[in-house]
């Protein structure tokens, strides 16, 4: 699928590796030739999640879009539906735009599939979103897994039942039994957990009676499968035989697939350790993915000692009841979403519920505030931890939205403060508007929550938002005494008023903003006020000369942000002076700073300078790309041109034309359209992409034959040891091919090898 969403390993949600399903294949495929919209409808465990991205992968070439991937499982709050779609399409929402308002802009053009995974918990959200893309998006196709209808017009339903079921005839011919859907799950499953299980007619009986007993359900097989390491089939089945007549003997009224599931969960939990029985109930407070630092400092108690929790974790993993998986070079877990409503009720029954929720929100809250004041000097490494922790941060803020918590909401809303600056402005405005509107609080709290709700106003380009709330701002700062975020409001004050074109209050406010001896981020921010204003005001002297300094001091302290803010006021400065040779350096590093840490508001800009220094320079089909490129991802988030920067864009765009012809610009500015972000970026610094590097060898594709073979399996969602078993290779080989993968495609996560295995223009 095209550009995968942010959880990295979604497309390993489901525990199954895929199997069979052609009639559901076949009827899903046909359904979407004949409706926009499709859902997979089934309980939970039957492998809904592994048929769409089975689908999706098949027809995502189809697509001149491709086809894209939302996991909303680990989204808890309806509000954040929107944000989550918009996260997938690789969109952000940085600029004053409601997210449905972003998503239809984006999507009115588009032919592409969208796949909403796991929805069930946000019915209505998720009803209201599609149905507006629907209107909004004719070339726009949705599939839907949950397990229950939208019960929206022109929905389409697919129920998804459970794998095929052998016969119980006993005569089956081995070869006839192997290709039945839930023996070959249960014998890939089997082999892949003991690394020597084989089907034979000494125990052919046995399987059968085993899927058969698991009513087919994938999840169920699974579980029993992973069991062959240390228990023969005939002892898993004798097992599960006991606890079945049990569970017919107690007069339940649940679905008979739901006990089944539900048995062949407790069956599984009931042979675990203590220790392990309690780490995996207390693991559901985590709403996304955690590490193994979040479960020593969350889940360890005297039952389950810190250091233990490393060998309980690992036998979780190893009989599928937590999955791994690996970002950015470490590794994080998460649960099947089965598996956490299991074990959240095994926490409400261990009378355990609001201690460990309590210990969750302390520590998270905790290592948030600890490490606000740092942040920024380290940043990328802090915002990959971000990436990775946002839904479990995202679920305590929303525990604070009440009146005793509004307090702690806001302390933790402004520890966020690079998240929201870098990766989501408006989202980090709506948590901040809603805590402010509870009241209460103390002018030290108003002091920081108002000087955040502005500077993420300046940053989405609205002086109307950010005035005021830098005018409370300021009052609370100094009624607190905080010189330093006085200072800092009063400097951000400055900026929004050139931003609205009142030069005096802009020189007022910049001046009153006295600097503490010694305070880097209030010193950084005058700096930033005064070369901000020098450009709005076309006063490139004093651009130059804040810009220099500004750019001196964050570079000697690792203020990455500062120095691309401070290298682009610079560049800017120098191209618009016309000093070609001096703004192509300053310009270069500032926009592989913004690359670094993932700034689309800085990106843009620097596309857009880029494309003018190319139609400058004589390069007027660069140029005229270019501009296409910052359209694209102007547009993705949703922001306007700077207006100091109109005049040099139109003398550039008129001068690419008037080289080109209009035709030919045109043609030029869509193709630029059509690049990638991480392609406009290399084309913007003269160097191509890895994938098109590859690609450019004499038509050669970029991986090899046994490479393809594994991107292809992990577009399947195989683990490296299913994959060493389908291929009959080591796990150690496996993960050879897949680091070679990600180093040739230059990419960081499986999910974006899937992704490019599925794209259109692959």
């Amino acid at each position: 699928m095209a550009r995968p969403p942010r959880r990295s390993g979604n497309l390993q949600a489901e525990t199954t590796s895929f199997i069979g399903r052609r009639r559901e294949l076949a009827e899903v495929r046909r359904k979407l030739t004949e409706a926009r919209l499709v859902s997979l409808v089934g309980p939970g465990g039957v492998g809904k999640t592994r048929v769409a991205i089975r689908i999706a992968t098949d027809l995502g070439r189809g697509f001149p879009g491709g086809a894209w991937f939302v996991e909303l499982a680990e989204v808890r709050d309806p509000a954040l539906v929107g944000d989550a779609v918009i996260v997938a399409l690789d969109l952000r929402n940085q600029v004053v735009t409601d997210p449905l308002a972003l998503l239809l802009s984006y999507l009115r053009d588009k032919e592409l599939l969208l796949v909403v995974d796991n929805c069930e918990h946000l019915l209505e959200a998720t009803a209201r979103l599609v149905t507006e893309v629907m209107k909004a998006a004719p070339g726009v196709r949705v599939m839907v897994t949950s397990r229950e209808p939208l019960a929206v017009p022109g929905e389409h339903v697919v129920p998804i039942p459970p794998l095929e079921l052998p016969s119980t005839h006993v005569a089956t011919p081995l070869t006839q039994l192997r290709q039945n859907e839930a023996v070959m799950l249960f014998v890939e499953r089997a082999a892949a957990g003991s690394g020597r299980f084989e089907l034979a007619a000494a125990n052919q009986a046995s399987v059968v009676d085993l899927c058969r007993r698991l009513d087919g359900l994938p999840l169920a097989i699974e579980l029993a499968a992973v069991r062959t390491r240390v228990l023969t089939v005939e002892q898993i089945l004798d097992r599960l035989t006991d606890r079945f007549g049990l569970l017919t003997g107690g007069g339940r009224v649940v679905p008979p697939r739901q006990q089944t599931l539900r048995t062949t969960i407790d069956w599984s939990h009931d042979l675990l350790a203590a220790g392990e029985q309690t780490l995996l109930r207390r693991l559901c407070v985590f709403a996304g993915r955690f590490t193994l630092d979040d479960i020593e400092s969350v889940c360890a108690s005297d039952d389950v000692p810190a250091a233990h929790a490393l060998g309980f974790l690992s036998s979780l993993v190893d009989k599928s009841l937590v999955m791994k998986e690996d970002a950015k070079g470490f590794a994080c877990y998460h649960l099947h979403e089965t598996m956490r409503e299991y074990a959240r009720l095994k926490l409400r029954e261990a009378g355990e519920e609001e201690t460990v929720a309590r210990r969750c929100a302390e520590y998270y809250e905790s290592r948030c505030r600890r490490s606000a004041a740092e942040a920024r000097y380290r940043l990328v490494e802090w915002l990959e931890w971000m990436d990775l922790e946002i839904d479990n941060v995202r679920s305590i803020l929303r525990r604070c939205m009440t009146p005793e918590g509004s307090l702690r909401g806001i302390a933790l809303a402004y520890a966020l403060g690079w998240y929201w600056m870098t990766r989501a402005t408006s989202e980090g405005v709506r948590w901040l508007d809603e805590l402010l509107a509870r009241g209460g609080g103390d002018s030290r709290t108003h002091a920081k929550a108002y000087f955040m709700r502005g500077f993420l106003a300046v940053l989405q380009s609205d002086p109307v938002a950010a005035r005021p709330a830098l005018d409370r701002a300021v009052s609370a700062a100094r009624e607190a005494g905080l010189p330093s975020l006085l200072s800092q409001s009063l400097s951000l004050a400055s900026i929004a008023a050139s931003m609205a074109d009142d030069r005096a209050s802009a020189e007022r406010l910049a001046d009153a903003a006295q600097v503490p001896a010694k305070d880097l981020p209030a010193t950084l921010m005058s700096l930033q006020a005064r070369a901000l204003n020098g450009l709005f005001a076309g006063d490139l002297d004093v651009v130059r000369s804040a810009a220099r300094e500004g750019a001196r001091l964050s570079r000697e302290a690792g203020d990455l942000y500062s120095l691309g803010m401070m290298l682009m006021n610079l560049g800017l400065a120098t191209l618009i002076a016309g000093d070609l040779d001096g703004s192509e350096p300053l310009l270069a590093e500032a926009l592989r700073i913004a690359e670094q840490i993932d700034d689309r508001v800085a990106q843009h800009h620097l596309l857009y300078a880029s494309g003018c220094h190319a139609a400058s320079s004589g390069q007027a089909r660069l140029a005229a790309q270019l501009f296409g490129a910052a359209e694209t991802v102007r547009t993705s988030i949703g922001a306007s041109v700077l207006s100091f920067l109109g005049p040099l864009l139109a003398r550039a765009e008129n001068s690419a034309t008037a080289a080109l012809g209009a035709p030919g610009f045109e043609a030029e500015f869509d193709t630029g359209k059509q690049l990638s972000r991480d392609a406009a970026i290399g084309l913007a610094l003269g160097e191509p992409t890895p994938v098109a590097a590859a690609s450019d060898d004499v038509g050669a594709p970029p991986l090899g034959k046994r490479e393809a073979e594994v991107a292809r399996l992990i577009a399947e969602g195989l683990s490296n040891k299913q994959i060493g078993t389908r291929l009959f290779i080591s796990e150690h080989t496996v993960d050879s091919h897949v680091r070679s993968i990600l180093n040739k495609l230059g990419f960081n996560s499986r999910t974006q090898i899937a992704a490019w295995m599925a794209s259109p223009k692959r």
